[in-house]
């Protein structure tokens, strides 16, 4: 595929990873430390403590209500509950937060534009502003009854073909490869006089599934696909993988948890024989090509909050910024229309559309969205949820609590006790929530470990229950019930459960 006339730069842009340099192995053992770099002896055995999984389910433990640290948000609970900037930061911090607030909304418009430094929006793109995906800070949901899918989108990869590009997926180089004419995402959208690439298209088949006591509940199997395309047909095998904007909350203190803490958890052997298999994932930070600890995304594909920003600014809205200046979004060489636009670009500002230091505000606004604080931790049901939850081995991968690195970049971050019930580890879920798409090293059934913290609030926030990556799951149990592969012995022992005790692990959940 030849590069476009427009920028040298813009290709290869390979899924997941923007290259502006030509491939070479950079440091191809990562060094990452097996143990806390950050703490004192004495600080290791307070951290060892307090993590260590409870086996008291009498009451609640110490802090268990602050489950974002001393970053959570104790507003009242309502609409806006996960839209609070952290407890914790200073004053001139929370004007930084205000900012990257106002550009998170920002309704960007197509080129040219009389709204200077507002335009750029495309040329193909799925949403106008980050906060059309994730709605209230919240989560995403299918397109149900009147609601549209501006939240839910198609990711477009396919494996490598040949022992060349199989080589760039070994150096972490890049992902996975993108469709030769669609490019990394299905974009439905596009500016005035342009083509749109296509839409979505789901059908469900209804999977019912018997429980322990008798009482059967419906499950739903989504079929995706693609009507309309416009710019020819997608390549064989290039695989189609739906998700829902996952919630904003808490990022900045998974990004603080040291990276010892998570690899300890890793088992990619199941050397313990546990049937648990966690596996870390490797990434390349886009800036400065070192592997990292990939913790962000559905499949762990970003290291930092700031690569993810990045990546959906261009790949959500096709606005280009200083980690991933390609003007024309997501478009490709085979959409010459697309590249034929005009861009956003002031150059009295800087050379992309999103020039410094919007990048910056968006990124430190999403680092320091507050966790929620929980309610009725010490609640009996809660309590006895909680204990089924334990007992039904789902902490083997929704860990409970991290202490943060002391030496957080942010001070607000630094050795905090926080709760997301997650080991942020890959995990084979079985083929019911496969879809078939590599990304980095995580296979077509495997996914990210998604925190827990603030399920409870999804309906508050978001009106809707619409759970997993697709929001196939239309409640929490339907979600609890389409866990499989490692999850599988988990599932089963919430499916053997009476009514009662399901109801109570539910209600844990809830709380969260």
């Amino acid at each position: 595929m030849r590069a476009p006339k427009h920028t040298i730069f813009f290709l290869p842009v390979l899924s997941g990873a923007l290259l502006l340099t030509p491939l070479m192995a950079i440091g191809e053992s990562p060094s990452f430390p097996t143990e806390r770099t950050d703490l004192s002896p004495k600080d290791k055995k307070r951290v060892v403590g307090v993590t260590r999984p409870t086996q008291n389910f009498s009451k609640a433990e110490n802090f268990e209500t602050m489950q974002g640290g001393s970053a959570t948000s104790k507003a009242i609970v309502n609409g806006d509950a996960f839209s609070h900037f952290s407890a914790n930061i200073t004053f001139a911090e929370e004007e930084t937060f205000k900012l990257g607030n106002a550009l998170f909304r920002k309704l960007w418009v197509s080129s040219p534009s009389s709204t200077q430094a507002s335009d750029g929006l495309g040329p193909l793109f799925n949403a106008r502003a980050c906060q059309s995906c994730h709605l209230k800070d919240g989560r995403g949901h299918p397109p149900e009854g009147t609601a549209d899918d501006t939240s839910m989108f198609l990711r477009l990869a396919r494996d490598a073909r040949d022992a060349k590009e199989q080589q760039i997926l070994a150096r972490h180089e890049a992902l996975n490869f993108p469709d030769v004419t669609y490019g990394k995402q299905l974009q439905e959208l596009a500016v005035p006089g342009l083509a749109s690439e296509g839409t979505m298209k789901i059908a469900y088949e209804d999977v019912p599934v018997t429980l322990g006591d008798g009482e059967v509940v419906s499950l739903r199997r989504p079929t995706y696909s693609v009507e309309g395309l416009k710019y020819g047909p997608l390549e064989p095998d290039v695989t189609l993988s739906p998700r829902v904007a996952p919630p904003m909350i808490g990022m900045g203190m998974i990004q603080a948890i040291h990276e010892a803490d998570i690899l300890a958890k890793a088992d990619p052997d199941d050397a313990d024989g546990d049937g648990i298999s966690g596996k870390a994932s490797l990434v390349r930070d886009h800036r400065t090509r070192e592997l990292k600890l990939g913790r962000f995304g559905y499949k762990a594909e970003n290291a930092t909050i700031r690569d993810q920003s990045a990546s959906a600014f261009v790949g959500d809205m096709g606005i280009s910024n200083p980690d991933a200046p390609f003007n024309q979004g997501d478009c490709t060489s085979s959409q010459q229309a697309c590249l034929d636009r005009p861009t956003g670009v002031q150059e009295r500002l800087g050379a992309t559309e999103a020039p410094d230091p919007v990048l910056e505000l968006v990124t430190f606004y999403s680092e320091n969205l507050a966790v929620p604080a929980r309610r009725d931790p010490g609640d009996p049901k809660v309590l006895k949820g909680k204990e089924l939850f334990y007992q039904s081995g789902c902490v083997s991968c929704h860990t409970p609590k991290f202490v943060t690195r002391r030496d957080a970049e942010n001070k607000a971050h630094a050795f905090q006790l926080v709760w997301p019930y997650s080991d942020f580890l890959l995990h084979d879920m079985g083929e019911g929530l496969a879809d078939g798409q590599r990304v980095g090293v995580a296979d077509g059934r495997e996914w990210r470990t998604q925190p827990l913290w603030g399920i409870g609030l999804t309906e508050t926030v978001n009106e809707h229950t619409f759970f997993l990556h697709d929001g196939r799951a239309r409640n929490l149990t339907e979600a609890i019930l389409w866990h499989e592969g490692e999850a599988q012995a988990a599932r089963d022992a919430f499916a053997s459960l009476d009514r009662d005790d399901r109801i109570a692990l539910i209600a844990f959940l809830e709380s969260l």
